[in-house]
């Protein structure tokens, strides 16, 4: 039960303290679910971003019922999902009904405004993080390459382009092993 208490409050910090999304929160989830609770490798966070990236869904609540459900099941699934969306349901019904009377200060501007470039810098440095992680060779750096100009310059759906990515990778992966080489 204990366990159960920590995946829902786990999640619910990250839901709470967590500005921009899913990628926003790869550093909170690194620390929580990786250093302290040890319930998942960077290379699982990779997986279930990967994976969460492809499935319907937002990714932060894809990961976290990814997280939940390797550490108790179904069950757990359920328990980190709650976790990582209660924050954002209660604060949205606390709002919803004040938004319209400060949504013209100029305070409250401002401050969105800073929250903003902060959701930035967390983007950027969960970025970094994720590719340090995935390209960690020539063959891997072309498809970022490949994946970046598509992205970036032709209006190639992110569903083809992750799936295009995927297949290149599991040819690579096979004609690697097929010459007799290592694959991770």
């Amino acid at each position: 039960m204990k366990e159960l208490w920590n995946l829902y409050f786990a999640w619910f910090k990250m839901g709470l303290f967590t500005f921009g999304g899913g990628y926003a929160m790869l550093p909170m989830i690194q620390r929580e679910v990786i250093q302290k609770y040890h319930w998942a490798t960077d290379d699982e966070i990779m997986d279930y971003y990967a994976i969460g990236q492809v499935t319907p869904g937002i990714i932060a609540v894809n990961t976290a019922t990814f997280v939940g459900y390797k550490v108790r099941g179904v069950i757990g699934g359920i328990v980190a999902t709650l976790g990582v969306v209660s924050p954002s349901i209660i604060i949205i019904s606390c709002i919803a009904g004040l938004i319209q009377n400060f949504s013209d200060l100029v305070i409250v501007q401002s401050a969105l405004k800073g929250i903003q470039v902060a959701v930035c810098v967390l983007m950027v440095q969960a970025i970094i993080g994720l590719y340090k992680k995935g390209v960690k060779d020539i063959p891997t750096f072309l498809i970022f390459l490949g994946a970046f100009f598509l992205c970036t310059f032709t209006d190639v759906s992110t569903v083809w382009l992750v799936v295009l990515a995927g297949v290149i990778g599991y040819v690579m992966y096979t004609v690697k092993l097929k010459k007799g080489g290592e694959a991770k």
